[in-house]
């Protein structure tokens, strides 16, 4: 899987009020929880984000409560790739489930920079900052990673398993 897009670039401890603020928490429809994404950290981000949007940031990104909220929100706003220096394991779980790649990535997240344009390689971990040219290697997810991501997620992945068994 490759992405090119755009970066938009946040901090080190991003939380996932900060993603999702829980005010929104009523709802778990994608669009209205993507109206709402990044709200607290950068109230334009949702009218500004395009589609294959890539997001980079420092470390601990995703802490914070287990929402699984957080990764369907910055998804649906239209980002293919958030790029870390390392995330919150639960957030990193709720990625997978959901379908939103992720690269811990140290070197790219301080390197990008906002409105930086990227070429992203998801399954060889290979970034590519195509304004300020520079190549950032992250470790890609293992095969069976992959699978569940380019499926959209995990119960795409085991909903398909179930149907190959049939």
């Amino acid at each position: 899987m490759q992405i090119k897009g755009c970066v938009y670039k946040f901090g080190e401890d991003v939380d996932t009020d900060q993603i999702i603020p829980a005010r929104y928490l009523n709802t778990s429809d994608p669009s209205e929880l993507a109206a709402h994404c990044m709200e607290d950290a950068d109230p334009t981000f949702a009218g500004r984000v395009q589609p294959d949007s890539v997001m980079v940031a420092g470390k601990n990104f995703g802490c914070g409560s287990s929402r699984e909220h957080a990764p369907i929100a910055i998804k649906a706003a239209g980002v293919s790739c958030v790029i870390a220096s390392t995330f919150a394991r639960i957030f990193y779980r709720n990625a997978i489930n959901i379908g939103l790649p992720i690269l811990e990535c140290p070197e790219a997240a301080v390197a990008l920079q906002e409105g930086d344009e990227v070429k992203v390689d998801i399954a060889n971990g290979l970034i590519k900052n195509l304004t300020h040219p520079g190549e950032y290697q992250a470790v890609p997810f293992p095969p069976f990673m992959q699978k569940i991501v380019s499926r959209g997620g995990l119960i795409n992945y085991v909903s398909e398993r179930m149907k190959d068994r049939a």
